[in-house]
Order: structure tokens, then sequence, then C-alpha cells
């Protein structure tokens, strides 16, 4: 599982029956109905669009993409979230973190042993309670953003929804940078021996993340030295 996370990072694009012929030419012996179960079980995604051969859950309401055509000019502006797969040298976690888009900064995150959107929730709820609510939040159409409970938090707090496309991964495309960060320079340097360890790591590279790492887009400045800077005046903390 830890290669095809490997390999998704390199080949967004890549469906089952690529994955597979990408696994085998590596000399890894699996069937595209098995690649596509694991896939599944990951949580993976196909970057590109493809037609919705299912019926949506009237259940979950689906809300329009805001972003299109949108300056996003300050911090609280935007906020994105999204869930990616993380392994471990036994099994796997799951990793949701909340991000403010014009800052990169991750602004609250959970890692959970399943896909409920119970961790989803608190990672959400710490961040409004640490830095107040962001005009509009986006997310994909998964099941856990499109819950009446993750939905209720936002409006509550008046928060206008954001929903990309469907597999239309530029739509979220600063969270997908997240990601491809943290598998690249943690995750993969890694083999987490237990959930508690996996919690413990994430948490020291966000903090490295936000706090020291400065990134060329931000003008050299870290994630939170640039959340602060972009505030609007009257929202800026003492």
């Amino acid at each position: 599982m830890r290669r095809i996370d490997e390999l998704h990072l390199m080949y967004p694009f890549a469906g089952s029956r690529m994955m597979r012929d990408l696994l085998r030419g590596e000399g890894h012996h699996i069937g595209r109905r098995h690649t596509r179960t694991l896939m599944k079980k990951m949580g993976i995604r196909v970057l590109y669009r493809k037609p919705n051969l299912s019926k949506p859950n009237k259940a979950h309401r689906k809300y329009p993409y805001l972003l299109r055509g949108l300056e996003i000019t300050h911090s609280n502006q935007v906020w994105a979230t999204d869930i990616t797969y993380i392994p471990m040298a036994k099994g796997f976690v799951y990793l949701c973190a909340i991000l403010d888009w014009h800052s990169r900064k991750v602004l609250a995150h959970r890692v959970s042993i399943s896909m409920e959107s119970d961790f989803c929730i608190e990672a959400l709820n710490e961040a409004i309670q640490k830095y107040g609510a962001p005009e509009i939040f986006n997310t994909d159409q998964g099941s856990q953003f499109t819950s009446d409970a993750f939905i209720s938090v936002l409006t509550t707090h008046e928060i206008k929804i954001s929903m990309d496309g469907k597999g239309h991964w530029i739509d979220n495309v600063m969270v997908e940078r997240l990601w491809r960060s943290v598998k690249y320079e943690e995750v993969y340097l890694k083999a987490y021996s237990n959930v508690a360890d996996a919690r413990c790591q994430l948490k020291l590279y966000i903090d490295f993340y936000n706090h020291k790492r400065p990134h060329s887009s931000l003008d050299k400045l870290t994630p939170n030295e640039f959340y602060y800077d972009q505030l609007p005046k009257q929202k800026q903390v003492a």
C-alpha cells in the first residue's frame, strides 16, 4: 500500500488499471481488482474528471464551487480541508488537516484509524476555536464533509460552503501541495511504529512546517508568519 501511495503522488492521474501496470512493471504480482480495492481502502481519488456513474445521496447536499475566479488576498478568507492516507511500519492511519489557503498554515489536524467524520469535525472545531471563522470553507465531496454533522458546524458559524467539482483535484490544489510536502519530507522518511508514534511525529512535522519552513511563494516567510502578516487589521490578535 505504501508503494501505491508513492506512485499516486508521482502519477495522480493513474487509475486502477494503470496503477496495476506500474506495480507489475516493478515486479509486484497484483491484479486490477485487488489494486482497486487497496486504492479505495486508502481513500485515493484519481485526479481527473470522469462521468458521475453513481446516484447522489439525497441526504447529503452538494454545494457549488465558490473559488473559481476569486482573488484570495488575506488570511481567514478561505480555509480548505482533505484527508490523506499515512502508511506505518504495520498498518496505516488517516490524516485530516484544516489549511488556510492564503498562508498555507495548517490551522488544526487530526489522525484517525478510520475515515469516519468525527476526526474531521474535531479538527474543524479546534481551528475555529483558535482562529475564528473563515469567510469560505472549501472541501471535496467526500461523505465526511457533506455529512450533516460537518455541515452544521459551518452553517452555525455562518461560513460559506464551497465544494470541488467531483474528481477535480485542482479545485483543492493547496491541500494537495500540503500532502506532497508531508509525504516526501516526513512520512516516507519514517516507519511509524504505531498510531501514537504517527500522531507524535506528524505533530512535530506540522509544527516545523508552520513555524520553521520558509516558502518561496510566501516571500520566504513561514506559513505562521505570513498568516499573521496577512490578517485583516481589525482581526489581528495581539
